[in-house]
């Protein structure tokens, strides 16, 4: 089982948000109305850990240790919504989310393949810990500053426990659900490698997960403002080409890592993906 190790290696860096946010540094004449937004509108987003972990608890029955983590997972998850939710309650208390705002993100992800899901979360953590990092940049009050360098570490670690459950999931003693679990795994890091060919910010919360809510069956589609997270990728944090290809450099080196061979570019992944596609045989 992975969850004991990763429960402790996790517990052993867990933050205090009463002793490890440095509350009493705030100056307000740093923080803009526009600012203080955005820290409302990622609130509510890490909210959606929630519906988020109901789908893995789901899709994964037969995984209890994966399961197990969860529980460390969704908590840091949604410590992460409640330390930006306690920064405007202690210094912008009108920006608050309300409790009908937050459980607005709560609603039913219909049911997906367990190991695609995976991968699509490991990259939504590599990419988060890469927007947090910039919004750490692009903010000028140092608490929330502090906050989402925290932040973004946490998605850090999240994702290195993911790639601990795909690589256990290739060495699987059955080896049809290791080739499975192997095209899983390049089908979407294909897609998430490719995020600068798209019109859209690839992440799991601007995915579409319902078909009978469509079009409104994303994440963000429910927040109080469904356009904001383009503006803040585009016009205020500036994520752009540059950070986007961090992004697709990291996803293909632990590609290449999990894989066994390089993948310097997202087609070199998609021609591996093709090729292992050709292996699987038909049931």
């Amino acid at each position: 089982m992975l969850y004991p190790e990763l429960f402790k290696s996790m517990e052993a860096v867990r933050w205090n948000m009463s002793h490890d946010i440095p509350w009493d540094d705030f100056d307000g004449s740093k923080l803009s109305d526009e600012q203080a937004y955005t820290i409302k509108m990622n609130a509510i987003t890490e909210w959606a850990a929630l519906p988020a972990t109901e789908m893995f608890l789901r899709d994964n029955r037969d995984d209890s240790d994966f399961c197990a983590f969860m529980s460390v997972w969704f908590f840091e998850e949604q410590k992460h919504s409640l330390v930006l939710i306690e920064y405007l309650r202690r210094f912008r208390p009108e920006l608050v989310p309300t409790e009908e705002e937050l459980h607005n993100v709560r609603f039913e992800f219909d049911p997906a393949p367990a190991m695609e899901t995976l991968m699509l979360h490991f990259c939504g953590e590599i990419r988060l810990n890469h927007w947090y990092r910039r919004a750490a940049d692009w903010h000028t009050e140092p608490v929330i500053q502090a906050i989402y360098k925290i932040v973004a570490q946490d998605e850090a670690r999240h994702a290195g426990a993911y790639l601990r459950y795909m690589r256990r999931a290739l060495g699987n003693a059955n080896e049809a659900a290791g080739l499975e679990a192997r095209v899983a795994f390049a089908k979407i890091g294909v897609l998430m490698s490719s995020a600068n060919r798209t019109a859209q910010a690839l992440h799991p919360t601007n995915l579409h997960v319902n078909k009978e809510m469509y079009p409104l069956d994303t994440v963000q589609s429910k927040l109080p403002s469904p356009d904001w997270l383009d503006h803040w990728l585009d016009e205020q944090i500036r994520f752009d080409k540059e950070w986007e290809g961090k992004v697709s450099t990291r996803i293909l080196h632990n590609m290449s890592l999990l894989m066994g061979q390089d993948f310097n570019s997202a087609q070199e992944l998609n021609r591996y993906r093709r090729d292992l596609n050709k292996l699987i045989v038909p049931a």
